[in-house]
């Protein structure tokens, strides 16, 4: 309840209470999941063709209120109602406003998931688990780049254009999805195909690649794709 009541206590104008609620929800839940510490991760949601709801700068998504959410314009992340927002505002922006297939964009440092984009081995095959190549398909990583900066936000936005999950070397991940709980899936199953990388080491066997395939094409039939 106290949740609830804060989110209605709230900067951001003309967005209706229970979509804010839903938002402050879903950051304590990503937070409860152990995805984001403290400061680390940011949430962004579509509202519609020209807004979207971000997490503000600073924030815990942990113990996020509805007074730290700003509303954002989709076409260069520029303030409309609220705090300042998020410092990844940029390719949070970028993405929804060249991805309309995509609603939600979450930007989350797991523990295992980063300690994999810190090591220097750039190409692990996360296709340990078939629901990565079914529900996220194939992920790339790009270089590190200064956190906030607009090199990082148009490269995330670049490689985003054709790739649901993104790794950022010696930073942490974002993925994006139609929906909140399909992002938060995205970033759990991810978690977990690194956790096994990690704690098998080499030893880790991929699925074959055609079996890949197969799981892949499943991916591009249920998403309509050709």
């Amino acid at each position: 309840m106290k949740h609830a009541l804060a989110s209605r206590r709230n900067a951001v104008k003309d967005v209706p209470d229970h979509v804010l609620d839903e938002f402050v929800r879903i950051c304590h839940a990503a937070a409860a999941r152990g995805l984001v510490r403290c400061s680390s991760g940011n949430l962004s949601r579509r509202l519609d063709g020209t807004r979207f709801l971000a997490t503000a700068s600073g924030s815990w998504m942990e113990d996020l209120t509805g007074e730290q959410v700003s509303l954002c314009t989709t076409a260069d992340g520029a303030v409309l109602n609220g705090p300042k927002p998020t410092m990844e505002i940029g390719f949070h922006a970028g993405i929804l406003s060249t991805r309309p297939d995509v609603n939600v964009v979450l930007h989350f440092q797991s523990p295992y998931a980063t300690a994999l984009v810190c090591q220097s081995v750039h190409d692990p095959n996360y296709f340990v688990i078939p629901e990565i190549p079914f529900h996220i398909g194939p992920v790339v990583r790009i270089p590190f780049l200064i956190p906030g900066s607009k090199e990082l936000a148009e490269t995330v936005t670049k490689a985003m254009q054709d790739h649901d999950m993104v790794v950022i070397s010696n930073h942490g991940m974002v993925t994006v999805a139609v929906d909140y709980a399909h992002a938060i899936q995205n970033a759990d199953l991810f978690e977990l195909a690194c956790q096994i990388l990690i704690c098998n080491g080499h030893e880790s066997e991929p699925i074959s690649k055609e079996d890949v395939q197969h799981l892949l094409k499943l991916r591009r039939d249920a998403r309509g794709s050709v």
